[in-house]
């Protein structure tokens, strides 16, 4: 039996994080969860898989928790997840933290798991993108493994198993292309909200889904790469490929190339990080049949039609505080495109000029990152919303 530690269970990643739970009840436990402001779905979950621990956002929301479920720790704030994450159930089982919460709140509370000894099994972009040096150096110095969740980096982590990592040549990470991957720069201009959200593979959270739009999602899945699997940058190649069925690939140094092919089911890599290095059986759905696929597409990744990408190749290779700045910025703009403040390519425009305009940190710490993190998100905000927030 392993604990699970659910820090995001009201998103997609969460949802089904929770299905995976409910199909191997003799195999996990929920042992925390970690809901937002989305109190009604919260409610429902408390009841289904009674956790020892909740933590929301709000005090309100709290104490009417507190009021429904008496035998239940509530907790809410910044404070309340880092004690999702680090919540101590039976010392016989194994603790699993699953970060998918969305954005940079996620680094704090999965630093402070790190430091408890637990598996993190990583949905959260965010925290190696803007402290992975920090991160990274802790789980080694604690012993604690990193599982990727992202359909992408699970398929690389699958693909190196039982190879020697000092033989691969490199990473090739593959992409959807996004909702707008069929149109030109100049269609981008009037394209809406709805439109972005309108994802043709996956079904995922607003914020990821526009992320990927922008394909500044796979920006970031570059600078995770580099970090958990220690390639440097010019190792790491994208490529768009429509269908989402080959996940990743792994070429190495006698021109094999490994893939990890399935089912566009974000449930699948899921329940390999958790269960990892066994596997379960699935019934998630339908097995995959290349017959049935037909063809595979695949097309050269164009900065050009792309700029954010390019700009996280570029901040990686930086370093420093500029990935920090990168997502900063790119979370702030997100927001404001969904509040309607912006249009979609002035997400792009936005994070280039605060990576232009920004003093490199080297070697930032902890409190740097956070503190340069706020100051961007709060600079761009008051500048959109004028009095707003």
């Amino acid at each position: 039996m392993k604990n699970i530690l659910l820090l995001g269970a009201t998103g997609s990643i969460g949802k089904q994080t929770l299905d995976v739970i409910e199909k191997h009840p003799n195999e996990f436990k929920l042992l925390t969860i970690a809901i937002g402001t989305n109190i009604i779905k919260g409610i429902e979950i408390i009841k289904k898989f009674k956790p020892k621990y909740v933590s929301v956002i709000n005090n309100k929301d709290a104490l009417l928790l507190k009021g429904l479920f008496v035998n239940i720790e509530i907790g809410f704030g910044e404070r309340g997840l880092i004690n999702a994450a680090t919540y101590v159930g039976n010392n016989n089982f194994k603790h699993i933290v699953v970060t998918a919460v969305v954005g940079s709140v996620g680094l704090v509370p999965t630093i402070e798991a790190i430091k408890k000894g637990y598996t993190i099994a990583l949905a959260n972009k965010e925290t190696l993108v803007t402290a992975g040096h920090i991160v990274m150096d802790l789980a080694k110095e604690y012993n604690v493994d990193i599982l990727p969740v992202d359909s992408e980096h699970s398929a690389i982590f699958q693909c190196l198993n039982g190879e020697n990592n000092k033989q691969v040549k490199e990473i090739i990470i593959t992409a959807s292309g996004g909702s707008f991957r069929n149109k030109t720069r100049e269609e981008l201009e009037t394209v809406t909200i709805e439109d972005a959200l309108n994802h043709p593979n996956w079904n995922m959270g607003h914020k990821i889904t526009i992320d990927s739009a922008t394909m500044i999602n796979k920006g970031f899945e570059v600078i995770e790469a580099h970090y958990l699997f220690g390639l440097p940058y010019e190792n790491i190649s994208t490529v768009l490929h429509f269908e989402s069925v080959i996940h990743s690939m792994v070429e190495f140094v006698d021109s094999a190339i490994i893939a990890q092919i399935g089912t566009p089911d974000m449930r699948i890599p899921i329940q390999y990080a958790l269960n990892f290095p066994n596997r379960l059986e699935s019934n998630f759905g339908k097995s995959l049949k290349l017959q049935d696929v037909g063809t595979l597409n695949f097309k050269p990744m164009d900065f050009k039609r792309f700029p954010c990408l390019k700009y996280a190749y570029d901040s990686g290779k930086t370093g420093h505080s500029m990935p920090t700045v990168l997502n900063a910025a790119n979370e702030a703009a997100v927001n404001l495109f969904l509040k309607k403040k912006i249009s979609f390519l002035e997400i792009e425009n936005i994070v280039y000029e605060n990576l232009t305009n920004h003093k490199l940190i080297n070697n930032p710490s902890l409190d740097d990152i956070l503190s340069l993190d706020k100051e961007i998100k709060e600079n761009i905000l008051s500048k959109y919303l004028k009095g707003e927030i």
